[in-house]
């Protein structure tokens, strides 16, 4: 129970301390928050379980593959609010859009031979 506590408070932290730090400089969160700080505290979560390298290898690579439909997010979220759409409505737009390329490339990456 307690090393569960321990791995939510630290993944909490992190997602405080980046909007906290976006408060002073966007730019600096930015740079936080593009680093891949899920999915390595992800990694070492699984290494300190245990889990075989083979097993963490596999997880890293399928992250790259699904970070790709992702960047649409952060394209069309600037874009929709610079045409003066709403926060609301843009994120909801861009987060379908996410949705849709997610859903494109699952397909595509399974034609191709990418395990998921």
């Amino acid at each position: 129970m307690l090393y569960y506590t321990l791995k939510v408070l630290v993944s909490a932290l992190l997602i405080v301390a980046i909007t906290e730090i976006a408060k002073r400089s966007s730019g600096f969160a930015a740079l936080v928050a593009s680093l891949p700080l899920t999915s390595l505290l992800a990694f070492i979560w699984l290494h300190v379980e245990g889990t075989p390298a083979s097993e963490i290898a596999g997880l890293s690579s399928q992250i790259f593959w699904l970070v790709l439909p992702s960047l649409a997010l952060f394209v069309l979220l600037p874009l929709l609010l610079r045409q003066g759409l709403g926060f609301w409505l843009s994120l909801g737009l861009a987060s379908a859009a996410t949705i849709v390329c997610y859903l494109a490339m699952l397909p595509l990456l399974r034609k191709f031979g990418v395990q998921l």
